[in-house]
């Protein structure tokens, strides 16, 4: 019975109105108080999966740490990570810039100028070049991905590159790259097309 209650009062069937003077109080403190879970549902429906989740671990105080936070549609539900929590901070910079626009003020062809930036931000030497390939002899190879470790990829127009930040349940790196359809993104990535990984300087 008390169940009942509850979802009654959680309902607009409580905002109706009833017989009775004496339940004018109760009425108005039902509306608003269906008017609230309701502004509550759509802000949290408006909400994607990933806003939630750094939404949750800010709250937590590891926002900056390796995450199994991914833009919807990107990583399965199965993501395992790798590496530790050394490169956290390379990962939290680029991560900072998921969902944006270009910050790099380079037009075309931008995933390496993004990856020096983010890596000069965090006190890292770059490589000072606009090629991702300027990456596969850059820092210390490692043999497989490592999260803060820098993939370099086979892409049409001269590559691509970008920081890992995770691996999911196939093996695929999880990848926070510039440049990616134009903008700054956070998804899975073939293995197969990742032909170095390096550890930054």
């Amino acid at each position: 019975m008390g169940a009942a209650v509850i979802v009654a009062t959680a309902t607009p069937a409580s905002a109706r109105p009833h017989h009775g003077s004496g339940h004018h109080a109760h009425r108005s403190h039902g509306g608003h108080h269906t008017a609230r879970v309701h502004h509550h549902r759509r802000s949290v429906a408006r909400l994607s999966r990933w806003e939630r989740g750094v939404a949750r671990m800010r709250v937590e105080g590891v926002a900056d740490a390796q995450a199994s936070l991914m833009m919807p549609g990107t990583v399965s539900d199965g993501m395992v990570s790798s590496g530790g929590f050394g490169g956290s901070s390379v990962v939290a910079t680029a991560r900072s810039y998921v969902g944006g626009g270009n910050p790099t003020g380079r037009r075309s062809l931008w995933c390496a100028r993004f990856m020096n930036m983010v890596l000069e931000r965090t006190g890292h030497r770059g490589t000072g070049s606009d090629m991702a390939r300027s990456f596969a002899s850059y820092g210390q190879r490692v043999s497989g991905p490592q999260v803060g470790a820098i993939a370099v990829m086979s892409r049409r127009g001269g590559g691509h590159v970008g920081v890992v930040s995770g691996v999911d349940a196939q093996g695929n790196p999880i990848v926070i790259s510039g440049n990616y359809g134009h903008r700054v993104r956070e998804a899975a990535v073939s293995r197969g097309r990742v032909y170095a990984y390096v550890m930054p300087n």
